[in-house]
Formats: structure tokens, C-alpha cells, sequence
């Protein structure tokens, strides 16, 4: 094995590793923020466990001369068939965790996807990235905010734009209820107590500011309280993405378009129509709707039908390399994972980006030495369990 891709805290070795450190390391809220899903959380639940039904098929007897990862899409050659999924308040969890994993992401060479709502702006992250970078736009009920944001993203040359689609309401997930950070987002005493008992990240959270919404800061009143900000953002992101909405966007944007939340045939087939550069299968992680399918079942429905219209990628349960390998196998042609990261960052500060793509290399690289892979796209044999 490449000994560069052994470059990691081998203390953590595993999603769940750093997922134990992260949940000691960062206040209850911060973590139920990230780990909560909607109403009983069971499509959080789907998303894994469907996906361990998967079952790669090794070929020992194949010529083998070693494994190449990289992986082209839209033009570019990637390090590795996977990237950072895009977060809203990533600075909750751990102060600055855009801007580590962004600039993570620029040194493995993989992408980083930011959200409208993260807490680092699309101009900062163009400047840590060189403008090598994704943006998931979540759609504005105003057009004149919507045209600013595309401008916005011209003048700094975003590679690629993902409109999301699957959130038309704010998901109901009961952990951020309980801890006040559903919209409008609360101060409570538990709140204060919790990070009181987290020293370290009250420090670095004061270090560096309150998290806001950063890319959104622009089109909002300065100082607002909390009553208000919740007004902001209902009255700012209650519109839904409809296929005239998605047309329009194709029209004005001349870059890659990518449209994530697809699940079902008939938005595949919309998009073809329209004309996307590809799509990202994903159900927000189980956060938007809790009686749903798992994205792999999901992805073996769609990837046949439409593979040779677009770039089918998927986001939304993976946790490992041989997570990976099984997307890559059902039909996928890249892969994105959002709290696997965070977990990193949570657990380890600032090193928590390299540390987790290097791991995650590691992973997929030695399931590509056994099964005698030398291509991502090598996963072509799988036995799945009903």
C-alpha cells in the first residue's frame, strides 16, 4: 500500500471512532444538531443498514497491477471517487469547519461542497480553494437574491452549481426542537450549561464569533435577534424548487449543473429533459422525511435507466471505503459524504479534514487491493441481499 495514504491518526481509524470523540468533544446540542434526523430517525437508520446488504464480489485470479483511484468528472480528474457534502451551520459543530475542510479538500484534490447556509461565505471559500469548489444553492423565494448569488458565484468561477431540491419545509427533527435550534432558533439555560461543560470549544467558538450564516449575510438586516432571523429564513427559503424553477436556473447558469435530492424516476427523467450535468441521490441524510427509501435502493432503481444521460452521484449514509465501493458498484460515478467530516473536524480541530479523506483513502484503497480492483469503476460484480 501507498504508505502516503497511512498519513492519519491511527488512533481513529473509523467513522466510529471519531464519532465517539466528537460527541465528547462538543456540546450535546452541536452534536444532536449534526446526528438528528427527521421524526424517528428511521431513514437515518435505512440509509446505513441497506447499504451493509450490499455484498462486493472479489476477483483473486484477475491480472492485477495495482490500484489507480482517481476518478473525472465534469472535466477533472479527482484523487479519489469521493467528496465533502455540503453542511449548513458547519461553525456550530466546530468553529471554522468550512475552511478546514475546503482547504483539506484542495490538498487531496477532491471536492467541497458548500451550502447557501454554512457559515463560511462563497467568497472565502473561493479564496481558500482557488475558486475549486462546489456551491448547493438552496433556492431563494426572491429572484433578486437568487441572480445575486449566481453573479456572486460567476465572479469567483464556482466549478459547479448543485440546486437542491428535497427541501420544500424545514424537516421536522425533534433533537433540534428539544434544543431550541429549530427556526426561530432559541437561547436556552441547558444550551448554556452544555457548553459551559465543553471548554475547549467555547474558547475557539469565541475565538472565532458566533456562527451565522455568512454567504446570506448580504441580503439581511444587521443585528437581527433571533425572532427575526427565524422570519428571515422562513420567509426567504419557503419556496420550492419546481422543474420551471430548475429550467430557469439551467438557462441563466452556464457551468455544470447538478440538481441533488433525486430520487424518483420521474425527477430523474425531468432532469434529463432539462438538461443537468448530473445528479446527486441523496434524502438530505435522512433529515427531510423519515418514511422514505435509503438512497441505495434509490440508486439501483435509477442508475441503469439514466446513467447514460448524466453523472449519477450519491450522498446520504456511506461511512467507510467499502461503503464506497458498494455505490461505485450499484451504479454510481462518485460519492459525497457530509458528517462523516464533521465527525473528523469535532473530534480533531484542525488536523480533522486531513485526517479523515487520508483515512477514508486508506479504506478504499486496501477494499480495491482485495477485491482486485485497479479502477473505481472496477466495482462491476456484486452479489445484493433482499
Amino acid at each position: 500500500m501507498n504508505t502516503n495514504l497511512l498519513k492519519y491518526n491511527t488512533k481513529y481509524p473509523s467513522v466510529a471512532d471519531l464519532k465517539r470523540k466528537a460527541k465528547k468533544r462538543i456540546p450535546k446540542f452541536a452534536f444532536d444538531y449534526l446526528e438528528g434526523g427527521c421524526n424517528d430517525e428511521l431513514n437515518v437508520w435505512r440509509n446505513k443498514e441497506d447499504l451493509k446488504q450490499v455484498l462486493l464480489m472479489p476477483q483473486y485470479l484477475r491480472k492485477h497491477n495495482g490500484v489507480d483511484m482517481r476518478t473525472e468528472l465534469f472535466g477533472h480528474i479527482y484523487d479519489a471517487p469521493f467528496g465533502i457534502s455540503p453542511i449548513g451551520l458547519q461553525g456550530l459543530m466546530w468553529p471554522n469547519s468550512p475552511e478546514i475542510l475546503a482547504k483539506a479538500a484542495l490538498n487531496h484534490n477532491i471536492p467541497f461542497v458548500l451550502s447557501t447556509v454554512s457559515t463560511s461565505s462563497i467568497e472565502r471559500i473561493a479564496e481558500i480553494t482557488e475558486s475549486k469548489f462546489w456551491f448547493q444553492l438552496y433556492h431563494p423565494t426572491q429572484e433578486k437574491m437568487l441572480n445575486d448569488i449566481l453573479y456572486r458565484l460567476e465572479a469567483i468561477r464556482c466549478q459547479v452549481l448543485v440546486v437542491l431540491i428535497d427541501v420544500p419545509s424545514f424537516g421536522l427533527r425533534y433533537r433540534e426542537i428539544k434544543a431550541g435550534l429549530s427556526m426561530p432558533p432559541k437561547n436556552t439555560i441547558l444550551n448554556f450549561v452544555q457548553a459551559a461543560q465543553h471548554p475547549t470549544w467555547s474558547i475557539e467558538t469565541l475565538k472565532a464569533g458566533i456562527p451565522s450564516f455568512a454567504t446570506l449575510k448580504p441580503y439581511m438586516q444587521k443585528n437581527m435577534n433571533m425572532k427575526q432571523l427565524g422570519k428571515f429564513m422562513d420567509a426567504t427559503f419557503t419556496g420550492r424548487v419546481d422543474v420551471e424553477k430548475l429550467r430557469a436556473i439551467r438557462h441563466k447558469w452556464k457551468g455544470k449543473l447538478v440538481v441533488k435530492g433525486v430520487v424518483s424516476e420521474q425527477d430523474a427523467e425531468l432532469c434529463a429533459n432539462i438538461g443537468v450535468d448530473g445528479i446527486i441521490i441523496s434524502n438530505h441524510g435522512g433529515r427531510q422525511i423519515d418514511a422514505g427509501e435509503s438512497t441505495i435502493k434509490s440508486l439501483q432503481r435509477l442508475s441503469d435507466n439514466f446513467k447514460s444521460k448524466y453523472k449519477i452521484m450519491i450522498d446520504s449514509g456511506l461511512r467507510s471505503g467499502p461503503d464506497i465501493g458498494r455505490a461505485l458498484a450499484c451504479g454510481a460515478d462518485f460519492t459525497f459524504m457530509g458528517r462523516p467530516f464533521m465527525y473528523g473536524v469535532a473530534a480533531l480541530g484542525r488536523q480533522g479534514g486531513e485526517h479523515t479523506i487520508a483515512m477514508f483513502k486508506a479504506q478504499l484503497h486496501q477494499t480495491m487491493e482485495q477485491l482486485c480492483c485497479e479502477k473505481t469503476n472496477d466495482f462491476c460484480t456484486t452479489l445484493i441481499t433482499d
